[in-house]
């Protein structure tokens, strides 16, 4: 009798810490990203097995972000953390490093895209980290997240697997879209002048000349020569818009106007371009196809392009935000 109590007893207690860990691994992932670049891809293919919490919204700078006490209680609270990489996110490196002993913290461009795929510049970062302005690289981000995931919720790595393919088809044909949109802007008037260096990867992928006042960091200064420099280069292409960032002041990018002004080139603003954050959450901008929509849009209008209709592949991106595929 005393043997039966014992051995039900024991029972007992296996099942009492045995719920917690089921309940856990039925329960969406607890995931933070750093920008809303890396969480929009966790969403996507994490799906209702994941639960997705970006750190850095709209109009936040990832180059100057610092960590505050609340964004350290977020870490804590999460089972994974996902960041960009290649000094992205060079404020919180050190934070990050941190997190990484104690539970899996990705860094997603380097895990995902091999060296002979980057820009390396003449910079502190030695690698431009704006990976995800070419489609076609950031679209490898996917199956590494879906990778990841599938180690915590193994019940789930199915539903990772086929939400990571379905979003690479889309990214494939937005990358395409794209691609024939630059396209259509006269050879002349293909220049993009940027407040920074956060284009090279687009320019690089679809055919178009980038011109950043700035350097590959917002940290860098901008000086008088900067805007001079970019102010000739303005009149001497005869560039018709430039454009300023939804993260940067736009000073450098008026003052850039008003030189070549002085030099007799009418020249306008094309547009607020989506570099280093995308749009407000809740909103077309606010996911990865509609940051490089929205941008590949003011830049081929401003330019004197011609958009064709959105791929078949886009179609029902485009009716969940209602914009017109044609």
């Amino acid at each position: 009798m005393a043997a039966r109590l014992m051995v039900a007893g024991l029972s007992m207690a296996l099942a009492c810490l045995a719920t917690p860990t089921m309940a856990q691994q039925s329960a969406p992932l607890k995931t933070v990203a750093t920008t809303g670049m890396v969480g929009d891809v966790v969403a996507r293919v994490g799906g209702e097995c994941a639960e997705v919490t970006t750190l850095m919204g709209p109009g936040v700078d990832p180059h100057l972000y610092q960590a505050s006490a609340r964004d350290v209680s977020t870490f804590q609270q999460a089972e994974m953390i996902f960041y960009s990489g290649y000094s992205l996110e060079g404020q919180l490196g050190d934070v990050l490093e941190r997190f990484s002993e104690t539970k899996p913290t990705i860094a997603v461009a380097p895990s995902s895209i091999d060296t002979g795929s980057l820009i390396t510049v003449q910079d502190v970062y030695g690698i431009d980290p704006h990976l995800w302005m070419d489609v076609s690289l950031w679209s490898r981000i996917a199956p590494t997240i879906a990778d990841s995931l599938s180690e915590a919720r193994p019940a789930c790595e199915a539903q990772f697997r086929d939400n990571a393919e379905d979003y690479v088809a889309q990214l494939e044909a937005l990358h395409q879209w794209v691609t024939e949109s630059i396209a259509s802007i006269p050879e002349q008037q293909r220049i993009l002048v940027t407040a920074h260096d956060a284009f090279n990867y687009f320019g690089r992928a679809y055919g178009i000349e980038v011109a950043g006042i700035q350097g590959i960091s917002t940290s860098t200064e901008t000086g008088v020569a900067d805007i001079r420099e970019m102010a000739q280069v303005v009149v001497d292409r005869e560039v018709p818009s430039v454009f300023v960032e939804s993260t940067i002041n736009p000073r450098t990018v008026e003052a850039v106007i008003e030189a070549a002004r002085e030099k007799g080139q009418e020249v306008s603003i094309g547009g607020q371009l989506y570099s280093d954050a995308m749009g407000e959450a809740g909103t077309a901008d606010g996911t990865y196809i509609g940051m490089l929509y929205r941008n590949t849009r003011h830049i081929v209008e401003a330019l004197g392009g011609k958009t064709p209709a959105l791929p078949e592949a886009l179609e029902e991106w485009a009716a969940r935000w209602d914009i017109a595929s044609s």
